[in-house]
């Protein structure tokens, strides 16, 4: 074989290997089971650690109490013209329970995006509304400070227990304000500010002295 086409090959192989498979990398509602899966966290993305995942998983068994099926899954990135809510609806159409009302929480790692999407039957427990402002304020702070996947499930989760239970929902939390820095040191506009100042007085004192000195030279 000549050598040519054999590194082209072997390019070609090599190829293959590193870059990621297209189902594996972007994903789609057909890439999840048909049915209800048996575990309530789906951690696709591989973000959560063992003992995350079973506090995660004691949170939404929890729901079930209020007779709610919630679910968790984490991806690494959508499939291309898909969201992250349309992902959701479609979960909620494949995992459809007859008894029970149905969330789902989704995360996508690559954009550090979150949604929680309801069925009919959890909007007059879980409004969808509420479920949106969750995650786009209560998932969606840890998410930009760093990705904080953990904190972000938890937040959100326990947000939507205290409703569910019952209680006043407690809201978003409090948005960190940024504090502006006082620096001594001049900007580019003070300093370029100061100079014009210090021309000025420089060229008024000159156009005073400047005449007076040679009217007094002319004069004697």
């Amino acid at each position: 074989m000549p050598l040519l086409p054999r590194i082209l090959s072997l390019l070609l192989l090599l190829f293959g290997l590193l870059l990621p498979s297209g189902p594996a990398w972007a994903v789609a509602a057909a890439d999840f089971p048909a049915s209800a899966p048996t575990s309530n966290v789906l951690d696709g993305a591989e973000v959560l650690s063992r003992a995350t995942v079973t506090d995660l998983e004691n949170k939404l068994l929890s729901f079930e109490q209020a007779h709610v099926q919630a679910r968790l899954v984490t991806l690494r990135r959508l499939d291309y013209g898909l969201s992250l809510a349309d992902l959701g609806d479609q979960l909620l159409q494949r995992w459809q329970s007859p008894d029970d009302a149905q969330i789902v929480v989704l995360i996508e790692t690559k954009s550090n995006s979150a949604a929680i999407r309801g069925d009919r039957e959890a909007e007059p427990l879980l409004p969808q509304s509420l479920l949106t402002n969750t995650a786009e304020t209560t998932m969606a702070q840890p998410l930009r400070d760093g990705g904080l996947y953990r904190q972000a499930l938890v937040d959100g989760l326990n947000r939507l227990s205290t409703v569910l239970a019952g209680a006043e929902d407690p809201g978003p939390p409090p948005q960190a304000e940024e504090i502006a820095v006082v620096s001594n040191v001049p900007s580019a506009e003070e300093t370029a500010s100061s100079n014009a100042r210090t021309w000025l007085i420089v060229l008024l004192a000159v156009g005073t002295v400047v005449p007076m000195a040679t009217w007094w030279v002319f004069s004697r």
